[in-house]
């Protein structure tokens, strides 16, 4: 995993945790990095120093200490709102996991009864839905999701 510190065009500053530094990339040039304060994907690493660890044998004078920054009260509200919107998604449509692009595509072509409906689907088959007029809309991420 690598950390990067980020800022969008409107020179809000955040961080994201990516696999390496392609997948940043791959996701950046797709628009899947957003900024946290205000949603815009015009995002950019900023320049960072490279992390070197001390040496094993070194005794530390003090016990590291976590600090966390204030919490921004909006964002607080947003992941709220996020958590029942999912909520309400999990409790009136039908849980289709990996068969999600399947089943969004018979029911638009009724094939089978409509129904709301949630699973996963690559990135790929997502935008083929798109591109076939299948109207899809990805559930947000929440903070516990990547624990």
């Amino acid at each position: 995993m690598i950390h990067y510190d980020l800022t969008c065009d409107q020179g809000h500053d955040f961080d994201g945790w990516f696999r390496d530094s392609s997948t940043y990339d791959a996701q950046a040039s797709q628009g899947l990095v957003s900024c946290t304060v205000c949603g815009s994907a015009k995002v950019e690493k900023q320049l960072m120093a490279p992390g070197i660890p001390a040496k094993a044998n070194r005794k530390a004078d003090q016990p590291n200490t976590m600090v966390a920054g204030p919490v921004d009260p909006r964002l607080t509200q947003l992941i709220g709102m996020v958590r029942e919107m999912r909520k309400h998604v999990q409790e009136n449509a039908e849980y289709v996991g990996p068969r999600f692009a399947e089943e969004a595509r018979k029911i638009h072509y009724e094939e089978t009864e409509q129904r709301g409906i949630y699973g996963e689907a690559s990135a790929e088959d997502a935008k083929s839905l798109i591109e076939e007029g299948i109207i899809v809309h990805p559930l947000p991420r929440l903070p516990e999701d990547g624990n």
